[in-house]
Order: structure tokens, then sequence, then C-alpha cells
């Protein structure tokens, strides 16, 4: 450097040699000294909600698999941001979270001082891999190297760096370089040659796949086509095999159809899934055959559900290499896993229930017109828990449908995110009429950043989902049914369009033309029509 730089400028300075280019949030009076290095290299988009900032950078991670970066004031901005920040580490996802914080001789005191919480890393703590106070200028750049290590190396966990405000002032004059972080763990040979060994022996093998191998979807399919073995997805790894392969049952675990084949595979794969209860909603899946586990997370390999073999590797790595020890193998019953597969889609069509028929004639008219590669950023709505079984995915990291932690609120902005992050790719929303309430005016950011976003908001009547499990248990609607604004008008409002549609076809040609617009369009489909 020339001169000497705020810390809090250097900060900002050594995120763009680490390849950062946006960040997310909303400035204060604890963060002007990150200002300062704000403008040229790296961009900040200003959210309307520290809640949609992290959101915003989880769409980011989601859509890119690199990290997601919010920039936020100390104590209410952390606040907001922690919902994002629960969700990315329930979807294993790389979002870094730069805060402020009180000054250090304050930290810990109690005095009352502007955002206080008197220890702000212990309100992340559970859920990040790594957060921490930076206590002085020179511990920042060995917490940012710690931060894309981990992002590189491991389980792509969120991570809270709070950097106190006289921390942010403090002058550096060395110039600050990134680390080369380390690489993924590769597999074990030995195991790799005994789960092809497993796998080869199963007259009914399977394949469990989650967004841990989302980058390993060419290994994974060679070694389906190998085996003649049906896959199973994640919602986080719905697409790593098309939807439309004839091997593949989507991310279905939540129907009892695919259950019940399950329970009847005798080798079972699972690679880069947590297996976790909110990919099905039941107790147990009825895994009874032979399990091999391949994840880069130690701590999932004997966790719920025990492995046989365990294989602690990046899973691209992992799938090449089982590819590899697979090749020249052909099942000898490749057709019935493909015929199995097809009679369990036709079960599962003929099981929809009145509303998601409903779902399924919607999100079947935009499968068709929307171009190929469309990222579809799902809600917690009762559109997109059927989406997740009937909306065909081609592609991995295309369909954003956070299951596990659940967070009402994420579609807009994790959409604005993808959008930024992917600036030519085709991103729509999938919403309800509750949950885009949650993070609505963040209509405003995408508005004012020109995005063409097609909002699809299915429009039942409150939180139909809650609504049903109340009514299914004889229990008294309560605080579920309120009024809702004139989405439309909402919208133009907001200087976006909107517009109100009687059915799928009507829907179809909203989507389109939002596709070619200067700005977000509302588009509103009322249940039961």
């Amino acid at each position: 450097m020339n001169k000497p730089v705020t810390c809090g400028e250097a900060t900002i300075r050594l995120l763009e040699q680490y390849g950062v280019t946006t960040l997310f949030g909303i400035p204060g009076v604890h963060t002007l000294d990150f200002c300062r290095g704000l403008g040229n290299g790296v961009r900040h988009i200003q959210a309307r909600n520290e809640q949609g900032a992290g959101f915003m950078a989880e769409g980011w991670a989601r859509a890119t698999g690199r990290p997601g970066v919010a920039l936020v004031i100390s104590g209410p901005g952390v606040t907001n941001a922690s919902t994002a920040i629960g969700q990315a580490w329930a979807d294993s996802l790389p979002v870094l979270l730069i805060s402020a914080e009180a000054a250090g001789p304050t930290i810990g005191k109690g005095w009352g001082v502007l955002h206080e919480i008197t220890e702000q890393k212990k309100v992340t703590e559970p859920l990040t891999a790594l957060s921490a106070t930076a206590r002085c200028a020179a511990d920042v750049p060995e917490l940012l190297a710690q931060a894309f290590s981990l992002f590189a190396s491991q389980r792509p966990r969120p991570v809270h760096v709070s950097i106190p405000i006289d921390v942010q002032a403090e002058p550096v004059e060395e110039e600050w370089s990134p680390v080369t972080p380390p690489g993924p763990p590769a597999p074990d040979a030995r195991l790799i040659e005994s789960t092809a060994q497993v796998m080869k022996s199963g007259s009914r093998p399977v394949i469990m796949v989650g967004g841990g191998a989302r980058h390993a979807a060419d290994g994974i399919r060679s070694v389906a086509e190998s085996l003649g073995a049906i896959v199973i997805a994640s919602t986080a790894g719905k697409g790593i095999i098309p939807d439309d392969h004839p091997l593949s049952l989507s991310a279905s675990t939540v129907r009892p159809e695919t259950l019940a084949m399950l329970g009847e595979a005798d080798a079972i794969l699972a690679i880069g899934t947590e297996l976790s209860e909110t990919d099905s909603f039941v107790e147990r899946m009825p895994l009874h055959g032979k399990l091999v586990r391949i994840d880069i997370d130690a701590s999932k390999i004997n966790d719920f559900y025990p492995a046989e073999i365990g294989i602690v590797a990046d899973a691209r790595l992992a799938a090449d290499a089982l590819a590899l020890a697979l090749e020249g193998h052909r099942a000898a019953d490749a057709v019935g896993a493909a015929e199995r597969a097809d009679t369990v889609r036709q079960a599962i069509s003929a099981n929809l229930s009145a509303s998601e028929v409903q779902h399924n004639r919607l999100l079947r008219t935009l499968d068709a017109v929307a171009p190929d590669g469309t990222i579809w950023c799902g809600d917690a709505c009762q559109l997109v828990y059927t989406g997740a079984f009937r909306m065909p995915a081609r592609h991995p990291g295309k369909w954003f449908y956070p299951a596990g932690y659940c967070a009402l609120g994420n579609a807009l902005p994790n959409a604005i995110g993808a959008k930024l992050a992917l600036p030519e790719a085709p991103v729509a929303v999938l919403v309800g009429d509750g949950g885009f309430m949650f993070t609505m005016p963040e209509l405003m950011t995408a508005a004012e950043l020109e995005l063409p976003l097609p909002i699809i908001i299915w429009e039942n009547g409150g939180l139909k989902q809650i609504q049903d499990d109340m009514d299914g248990r004889g229990i008294p609607r309560v605080g579920v049914e309120g009024i809702n604004p004139d989405f439309p008008a909402l919208a133009r409002a907001c200087h976006c369009h909107g517009v109100r549609c009687s059915g799928p076809d009507d829907a179809a040609a909203a989507f389109l033309q939002a596709l070619e617009r200067d700005r977000p369009t509302v588009i509103v489909i009322e249940e039961d029509r």
C-alpha cells in the first residue's frame, strides 16, 4: 500500500483478492470504515433488511457454489441476518457474514453502548463453522484465511467475523494477501473398490444424492447407469441426475410410493446427503440394504443411519473414482430398474391430492415455456413442496428449496442474489402469499437493480399448510388466515409490474413477458383458479 488505510478498507481489499465482487447489506454508523473501500472492485447492494441481505448472499452461494458475503452493522444487523445464516448452516452453503461490533474495550461489559450485544460471536456460534471477533487489525487476514479454507476443504458452512469499530479504524500499512486454500479430501482407493463390490452385488441398488454432490453430476450419472441404480435426490440434490432420466425419481422421499421402493433396495449409496428428516418427514426411512455413505463431513458417516462402508471425501472426487472402478460393468437388469422407477412415478401421479393436481398443472405449464437452465427460487409453501417431486430439474443447482431450516421469505432475496451472480441465467421466484410478506420490501431492491424476475405468488388464503394441519388435528384455526394486500397494486407501488392471472396458461404468458421486462413482475395465481 502507498499509504496507510483503515482496517475496514483493507478488509474490503482483501475480500476482493479472494474473488469477492459483491456484498449485500445496509450501511450504518458502525460500518463506515468498511464503506471507504466499496465501489471500485467490490460493489455494495443495498437490501431493505439485513435478513434480506443474508438471503441474497445465500442465493449467490446457491447459484454459484462460491461464497456469498453480507456486510451488516453490529447488534440488530447480526440478529436480523441470523435467520439466513441458520438456513445456510442447514443447507451447507458458504456464506460469509462480516459485521461490525461495539468497541473492543466495551465487549462483555454491558455498559449499554450502541447496538450492544455483550458477546456478539455467541449469537452465531451455533449457526456457523466459525464465529470470531477480531481484537486487532492483524487478526482480520488470519480469520479470513480460516474462512476461505473452511469453504474450500470442508463442509461449506457459514462463517461470521465481527470487527469492532475501533479495530475497523486502525491504520494498516502492510499489503494483506490471500492464502491459497487447501483442496478437498480425496477418497481412500481401497474403500472405493469395496464400494464398487457392494453396489455390484445388489440386485436392486439405489443411489441417494444431496446438495453436497452437486459438482459430482457426471460421475454419479456414470455410476447409476453402470449399476442400473434408481437415483433419489434430496431437495438440494435435485437435478444432479436429470429428473427426466429413466432412473431418476427426483426429490421424492416425501412420497410413500418412493419410500416403499426404497425399502426393497439391497444396496444403497448415499453421496453428499445427510439423509435428513426434512427430506422425507418420516421418523426413519426404510434403509434395510447395505449402506455406503460418501460425505465430506466425517460426522455424517455413522450418525442416524450408520454406514457399512464410510468414505470421508469430496463427492466429485469419490464419484469419479467409483465410476472408474465400475468401468466396463453393466447391470444385468438396467431395463427392470427403469421400469420400477416408472411404476413409482405413475403411482405418485395417480395419488396426487386435489391441491397437488393444481400445483402440478401450473408447474408443468411453467416448465414447458421456461428457458433451459432456469433457476427456480422456492419459498416454503405448498406449491414448492409439490414442486420438489413434480417440477422437472435437468441440471444441478437450479432448484432452490430450503427444506431443512425452512425459513419463510427466502425466495425473493435468494433470486436477487442468484441473478446478480449469474446475470445471463433466467431466474424465477415461487412463493406463497404468506411467505412473500416476510421479505416483501426487497421488491424495492430488485426494482432498483432492474432485474427481470418473474415472482409467482401462489395465493391460497394465508398459511395454508398450517391451516390444513390444524384442520387435520381438529384444532381451531388460529393466526393463519390474515388478509392479503392487493399484490399487483403493491407491486406497482414498489416500481414493479403486477398481474393477476386466471389460470396456468395466463400465468405462462405473463412469465415469458416478465423475463423480457426491465424490472420484476409479480404474477398472482389464486388456488382453485
